[in-house]
């Protein structure tokens, strides 16, 4: 998995990773998050990566976990991930918004909605 730091140093990460942080982790993180749960190979993902690669370059305040989610992940299950990609926006390990499949405009909205929140 990768730390903290290393998100922070780079605010957008391309690749959905199989290592993934704990519920735990996820719960006591601080701060904007944006979760996303999808796979390399997914179309629906590949579509909406551009306009969340934008959010986030705008954005580098906000951290970026990418987790690769399938049969037997603790993590996506935890979440009640069923399609991809699924987007957590999350401050202080609570979701503020959760979009599943979104256009792109639902995608700039949940972001405004992450960074007001307080």
């Amino acid at each position: 998995m990768a730390t903290q730091g290393e998100h922070d140093v780079m605010p957008f990460d391309a690749t959905y990773h199989d290592e993934e942080p704990t519920r735990e982790e996820i719960d006591q993180s601080e701060g904007p998050l944006l979760l996303e749960f999808g796979a390399n190979w997914c179309g629906h993902c590949q579509a909406a990566s551009s306009v969340i690669e934008g959010l986030l370059n705008a954005h580098p305040e906000v951290q970026h976990i990418r987790v690769a989610n399938g049969k037997g992940k603790r993590l996506g299950r935890s979440f009640r991930v069923k399609l991809w990609p699924t987007l957590l926006f999350m401050r202080d390990g609570q979701v503020i918004a959760e979009l599943i499949r979104p256009p792109p405009d639902a995608i700039g909205t949940a972001m405004n909605q992450l960074l007001s929140a307080e």
